[in-house]
């Protein structure tokens, strides 16, 4: 089910500046409309837990679309292009299936307009939607370009179950792709060995899945990192970007399903955002932020780096 943006989630300061120069999200973001608008940032929101239910998680993310706009609402705005609200896609009767296949629409028709998707989940069952979406746009000339997924995440999330869940959508993509004579082309960031089974490890090699763990990826480590993520992306034609907040320390990211004993640092993560995004240049088309549960949060402090992280994937 569609719900519209509701702009009373939009407040914050207001700084009286001649300039007009002192502007913060809450006063730059507009509803999105039927018919054109200038191309510009439109964040979506799927509210859903099934997912993480299914998982054997901790419910609570289908909250965290509207607190993380809360957190957004106040940060001051550098943005040069325009900044909508798409409102949010609720899961109605647990049917995370018909829940993707809506999201995709969504994503694919964002896409033709010319407009950057940042997509707020919910689990991380999101990404499937947003690579389905990414995809039928891409396909739409006929061609098959080459598409990477990146995914900052403590999980590889590859589970084979006979139920889609938080766990299983890089398994659905994989499979997909297959169907589709695509190559499946997924690098994580910051896996966990304590989070993911040998069973999960030896999935990841048979699908060719590269990846670099959480003690790799350390502040003195960024130039193999670096090489490797230059490697990757200069196979691909377009890139989406996945970002799950449990790659972060609990101490940093508290709200979500399972938080991480060890993670990323926030400085290691928000330095290869910006390596990413200078390199991948206008491949990069689509992002998405999960699993956040602002009921298991302390003081929004994932919420205020979920919003932080938003706005350096689309500054």
């Amino acid at each position: 089910m569609y719900q519209a943006p509701d702009l009373a989630l939009w407040q914050g300061r207001i700084d009286k500046d001649p300039s007009g120069r002192a502007l913060r999200w809450h006063q730059c973001i507009f509803p999105l409309a039927q018919g054109y608008q200038p191309p510009g940032v439109v964040v979506l929101g799927i509210c859903c837990d099934e997912g993480v239910r299914r998982n054997l998680g901790r419910p609570g993310a289908r909250h965290g679309p509207d607190a993380i706009r809360k957190a957004m609402a106040n940060q001051a705005f550098h943005l040069e292009r325009p900044l909508y609200d798409g409102g949010n896609l609720l899961c109605e009767r647990d049917d995370l299936e018909a829940l993707a296949l809506e999201q995709a629409m969504i994503v694919e028709k964002l896409l033709e307009q010319g407009h950057f998707p940042l997509v707020l989940g919910g689990g991380h069952e999101i990404a499937y939607g947003s690579f389905l979406g990414l995809t039928q746009y891409l396909d739409q000339a006929g061609e098959q370009p080459t598409l990477g997924i990146l995914n900052f995440d403590a999980h590889f999330d590859l589970r084979q179950t006979p139920l889609a869940s938080s766990g299983t959508p890089f398994a659905q993509i994989a499979h997909r792709c297959g169907e589709q004579g695509r190559a499946f082309r997924y690098f994580c960031l910051g896996i966990s060995e304590v989070a993911n089974t040998a069973a999960l490890f030896e999935r990841a090699r048979s699908l060719d899945v590269g990846f670099i763990k959480d003690e790799e990826l350390t502040g003195w480590n960024m130039e193999s990192a670096e090489a490797e993520l230059e490697g990757f992306l200069a196979q691909c034609d377009a890139i989406y970007l996945s970002i799950d907040l449990d790659v972060l320390p609990e101490a940093v990211a508290p709200g979500v399903s399972a938080p991480a004993p060890r993670g990323l640092t926030l400085e290691v993560v928000e330095h290869l955002i910006g390596f990413i995004r200078s390199r991948a240049g206008e491949r990069l088309k689509l992002a998405d932020i999960a699993e956040y549960n602002p009921e298991l949060d302390i003081s929004e402090r994932t919420a205020r780096v979920a919003a932080r992280l938003a706005h350096l994937l689309v500054r």
